[in-house]
């Protein structure tokens, strides 16, 4: 990655979607060749978070470039960190994206704190501690059935513009867009395909880590498109060309539609970002080109869909709004859990475990 050094760069690796939590976290596992990729187990309120904060901070302080991967359900708590120059890694592997390793130790190296932890002090709450994490997991569940309620208006909307798009046209645009941008004769030494979010629905409403793509690029191409389907159609071909030149690919997909729509496009190594600008994550950048993906649509037709695209949009935000309540709520019942756990930790133990890593692997 050609990156100024030091740099943090903000991403998710899973958020909750209309299928339920949805990520990329398994691609921790069977990592390449010359890895080191470490899986933390622990209970809440342990330290999980502030461990990669602090490794996060070693590796920026010795002007590596590291990704921070957050948490969607706390954005202010980290789930992981990448660090692609130290070919190292480190993740949350408990629920809701709990990972076991595939090739333990060979590739994966689980480090436990479960160790740390005083059961004497625990077993006394065991009924306050069950009862906390069921709220926590009713509430969140709660919040699953409102963003699915929106994703299938989201949907709705998609398929409509989809509908009234000239896609193919679309795609051979985007392949001229691909030649006049992408470097010739350039390939990136760590070539392939990585998986991330930039946004997702939080406990304070919606989120987007806009200042990665001013980190990543220095030209930026915006695609202007409300229902995403002439976009995601024209980055999915960027998407496919990109990784046929070598070029290293970020792609970033809609948490709506975790598996199908691509929302953003960043290569690194060409410092370039193709990104879709919509209501649900606005984006302004000086200097970037502006396309407006309404010159493939049949306006007529879209305009005879507008009182049901508007609807579509008014709900599906009410819906997310509702989402963000009771996501705060589960979080109020976390941190509550944490308590308990926190007055059980060693930390002291805990630092010595970091401590280790930094030493070994950073």
């Amino acid at each position: 990655m050609i990156l100024e050094q030091g740099q943090k760069l903000d991403f998710l690796l899973g958020a909750m979607s209309p299928c339920g939590f949805a990520g990329y976290f398994d691609q921790m596992l069977a990592p390449r060749d010359g890895w080191n990729s470490l899986l933390i187990k622990a209970g809440p309120g342990c330290g999980k978070s502030t461990m990669m904060a602090k490794i996060a901070q070693h590796l920026a302080s010795e002007g590596e470039t590291v990704e921070l991967i957050h948490c969607s359900s706390d954005p202010d708590s980290l789930d992981g960190v990448f660090c692609f120059a130290k070919k190292f890694s480190i993740v949350d592997a408990t629920a809701p994206h709990t990972l076991e390793p595939r090739y333990p130790v060979a590739g994966e190296t689980v480090v436990s704190l479960y160790d740390f932890l005083d059961e004497e002090k625990l077993r006394p709450a065991r009924d306050a501690v069950g009862e906390l994490f069921d709220r926590c997991s009713s509430l969140q569940e709660r919040a699953c059935r409102y963003i699915t309620a929106a994703g299938s208006l989201i949907d709705d909307s998609y398929k409509l513009a989809a509908a009234a798009s000239d896609l193919g046209t679309a795609r051979a645009f985007a392949a001229r867009l691909a030649l006049k941008y992408f470097p010739a004769g350039h390939r990136d030494a760590e070539g392939g395909e990585s998986l991330r979010m930039l946004s997702a629905n939080t406990l304070s409403g919606p989120l987007c880590y806009t200042e990665t793509i001013s980190k990543v690029a220095d030209t930026i191409v915006m695609l202007m498109d409300p229902c995403g389907a002439v976009s995601s159609a024209m980055l999915r071909v960027l998407r496919d060309q990109a990784l046929a030149r070598g070029l290293r690919t970020i792609t970033c997909y809609c948490p709506m539609a975790p598996h199908d729509k691509i929302d953003h496009l960043l290569l690194p190594g060409a410092k370039l970002a193709f990104v879709t600008d919509n209501q649900y994550h606005p984006l302004s950048f000086a200097g970037a080109r502006r396309i407006h993906c309404d010159r493939f649509c049949d306006k007529a037709r879209l305009r005879a869909h507008r009182g049901r695209l508007r609807f579509n949009h008014k709900a599906a935000v009410d819906l997310l709004e509702q989402a963000s309540r009771l996501q705060a709520q589960a979080k109020q019942h976390h941190d509550q859990l944490e308590t308990y756990y926190k007055s059980a930790a060693d930390f002291e133990q805990i630092d010595r475990v970091t401590e280790r890593i930094l030493r070994r692997y950073c």
